[in-house]
């Protein structure tokens, strides 16, 4: 009977053991995961900074009797990192116009990397489309716009971004960037349409 006690009381402080160390491991993670939160908050990350600075329209003509539109740009964006503590890495930047909530020029790829703090990129790349399928009803936009002298195009930035605070790096997140340009449209004596730009834009950004 004793012997059997004795196995009894052996497994009892096993059993006793492991809880301990089950809740000893808990609650270091626990600490640490609410050490990170609290690091998370004080520091938390601000949107990056984004500026339309200049866009450039060199063609934007509807294929006559269809509503294929084709289109060449280039446009100038500001990027600013207003974090003194937050590094961003950008691991993906698609640039593209769109008209009327239609994408018309393909999507071309920035330079992605890091951004460190208070760091500023400025990209000029060209967007172009050719033969792009429109709606009729954005046909019909287009030719309103110019024969009103104004147009307004939206380019947009879709991406995934890092978050940098000291050696821990976050998870990916998504980042969408919409920038208005408004350009006047001048129909010269010789048939050439000219858009010209109007100011430098603020850009929102959803993170």
């Amino acid at each position: 009977m004793a012997k059997k006690d004795c196995g009894n009381h052996g497994s009892y402080y096993r059993h006793k053991l492991y809880r301990r160390i089950f809740a000893f491991f808990l609650t270091l993670i626990i600490l640490i995961l609410f050490i990170i939160l609290v690091i998370w908050l004080v520091l938390r990350p601000t949107k990056p900074k984004f500026l339309l600075q200049d866009t450039s329209i060199y063609q934007l003509n509807l294929t006559s009797g269809t509503n294929l539109l084709s289109s060449n740009l280039q446009i100038t964006i500001y990027s600013r990192n207003p974090n003194d503590r937050i590094g961003i890495y950008y691991d993906r930047l698609d640039v593209f116009a769109k008209y009327k909530n239609e994408q018309i020029t393909v999507a071309t790829g920035l330079p992605t990397g890091y951004q460190g703090h208070n760091d500023v990129s400025i990209w000029s790349p060209f967007l172009s489309g050719i033969a792009v399928p429109l709606s009729p009803y954005i046909v019909d936009a287009i030719g309103e716009d110019e024969n009103a002298g104004f147009i307004l195009i939206y380019i947009k930035i879709a991406g995934r971004l890092r978050w940098k605070v000291g050696s821990w790096i976050s998870d990916h997140y998504h980042i969408d960037v919409s920038c208005p340009a408004f350009f006047t449209v001048d129909r010269g004596n010789g048939g050439l349409t000219a858009f010209r730009f109007q100011r430098m834009t603020t850009c929102t950004v959803d993170v």
